[in-house]
């Protein structure tokens, strides 16, 4: 048997810090019985959960996870939200804005940022073409970014502004 990744994990974050910056966006962080079954989770094991606007983990789940899921919730449109049970759904571009958005969102968390999310994400099996996630968030993330923008998530100087996607069409005029 192998050893999982060496990750960050959510007891080793600032949680409450964590769970404000979730608020901020209109989700509950609640933590699962370490052992249990975590309500929402895609990918079971110790992946975090997603039930409408509450996102499930356990103190052993990985802090890029939380925040892969916390960025689907940002970048579903308000239908898809409203019936969130476990599967997020949405386009490859939109899966690519979630990982973008996680990123952004991991330099709002004290103790975790960009570059140790970068490495968690490489080493969790995130599979990008230029071989790293940093490389494809640098070089290979442009179609990311601008759906971000398209839909008022971030705004031109690449800051997340605080909103989730509230349609499934365009966001504020560039």
């Amino acid at each position: 048997m192998t050893a999982a990744p060496a990750v960050l994990l959510l007891n080793a974050t600032d949680r409450v810090a964590l769970a404000l910056l979730l608020g901020r966006y209109g989700m509950q962080l609640t933590l699962v019985v370490p052992g249990d079954a975590i309500p929402g989770s895609y990918w079971g094991h110790g992946e975090a959960g997603l039930r409408g606007e509450r996102l499930y983990a356990r103190l052993d789940t990985p802090a890029h996870s939380v925040l892969h899921e916390a960025s689907h919730y940002i970048c579903m449109t308000p239908e898809r939200r409203a019936g969130l049970d476990r599967d997020a759904g949405g386009t490859d571009l939109e899966e690519s804005a979630v990982c973008y958005l996680q990123v952004l969102l991991a330099d709002q968390v004290p103790g975790l940022g960009r570059a140790r999310l970068f490495s968690d994400m490489d080493a969790w099996g995130y599979s990008f073409r230029l071989g790293s996630t940093r490389a494809w968030f640098e070089g290979d993330a442009s179609d990311a970014r601008d759906w971000l923008l398209q839909h008022g998530l971030i705004d031109a100087a690449g800051r997340v502004t605080g909103e989730l996607r509230n349609s499934a069409s365009a966001g504020p005029a560039m």
